[in-house]
């Protein structure tokens, strides 16, 4: 097949937490940034995928626009993994990683979608026969309040909506003893601290969360990619520690692998170089006997990729569903839970066409 058209679309739709704004990239985050890359092939099929853009839509447009069309339309696709190997040597010299694999993630997951639609087939079932159906384990994953009598409240919420595993994004030990006193001990606590401190600081605050029993404690250290200072962190503390979602490519989690930095490796469909880059990870995750857990801090395209990529890699850990709000919705009640879980995708493909509805009303 070749590829008539490739489009980057990009939108803000705004969503509540029930608390004051956090912040993303340094700025106040209050709307969903979501780029869509739509890619038409000459037969007429087209494919949806995502670009991770919070804080950055407009150089993750302009990076599929004007770095990855020029490169793919018009051009023979015989094989996704080949061709997209040969856009990242293409593309190497603006980045390995950041914006420009973001970019390759969203036309990479619109190329999965276009062959698997083409064989009439749901994205899991086409990566593996075995895929699960129904519905699949989700956690909620629940924004930094800062407070922790708002950070009781929201587990609470948590659990009535049917979670039984709870992501924290707090900093501090009151927050998350509130976390723990409010869900009881049998409910597994993780604590995401997107990379806040030196490796003498984290291994202080590490110390004073573990009498909390987390399952993991994620990105404690900045540099994110100072895995060596993970690897130290999880044998002298004890407390399993989680990462990924700030890496690209297989080969940063070859890296994070060879220094068993984690126990739970998180790659992000949207960053790491899209589906076939994915499950590149997912194979040195199997080798090395360490845990998969995605993440998917996103209600795109994307979000249904990795509902697709869980249902199809076993033991591949929970689905991530951000703890909040939206105003609209890509996909209607897709991204929903019911009693803590989360469905399947079963039209063709990574699931329905995003809304037209909805593109119409919130692209920027």
């Amino acid at each position: 097949m070749k590829i008539a058209r490739l489009d980057a679309i990009p939108l803000r739709i705004p969503f509540s937490t029930g608390a004051t704004a956090t912040r993303s990239g340094g700025q106040d985050w209050k709307t969903l940034e979501i780029v869509l890359v739509r890619a038409e092939a000459d037969d007429g099929i087209v494919g949806w995928g995502e670009a991770f853009s919070y804080s950055c839509i407009a150089p993750v447009v302009a990076a599929v626009e004007t770095m990855v069309a020029p490169l793919i339309v018009g051009r023979e696709i015989n094989d996704i993994a080949t061709i997209m190997r040969t856009l990242q040597y293409n593309l190497h010299l603006f980045g390995r990683y950041g914006i420009t694999m973001f970019a390759l993630s969203g036309l990479d997951m619109a190329l999965w979608d276009i062959a698997a639609k083409r064989l009439d087939m749901p994205l899991g079932k086409f990566i593996d026969g075995g895929a699960r159906t129904g519905t699949l384990e989700g956690y909620a994953s629940l924004y930094n309040y800062g407070d922790p009598a708002m950070v009781a409240t929201k587990c609470r919420e948590a659990l009535d909506q049917g979670y039984r595993v709870i992501k924290l994004h707090e900093t501090t030990e009151p927050a998350v003893a509130a976390a723990r006193d409010a869900i009881g001990a049998d409910i597994p606590l993780t604590v995401d601290t997107n990379c806040p401190w030196t490796p003498e600081e984290a291994r202080a605050m590490a110390l004073r969360f573990k009498p909390h029993d987390l399952l993991w404690l994620e990105e404690p250290i900045f540099p994110p990619e100072d895995f060596t200072a993970l690897a130290a962190l999880q044998k002298d503390v004890g407390i399993a520690l989680a990462a990924g979602e700030n890496a690209c490519t297989a080969y940063q989690f070859a890296a994070m692998l060879a220094t068993e930095a984690v126990t739970y490796v998180q790659p992000s469909v949207t960053k790491v170089g899209g589906i076939t880059e994915f499950l590149k990870v997912a194979d040195l995750v199997a080798a090395k006997g360490v845990k998969l857990m995605p993440h998917s801090p996103y209600l795109g395209p994307g979000f249904l990729a990795t509902l697709h990529l869980i249902a199809a890699l076993p033991d591949s850990g929970y689905v991530e569903r951000l703890f909040i709000d939206v105003e609209a919705s890509l996909y209607g009640d897709l991204i929903d839970p019911v009693a803590g879980r989360f469905r399947v995708p079963e039209a063709p493909g990574i699931g329905p066409d995003p809304d037209p509805d909805v593109i119409r009303d919130y692209r920027v």
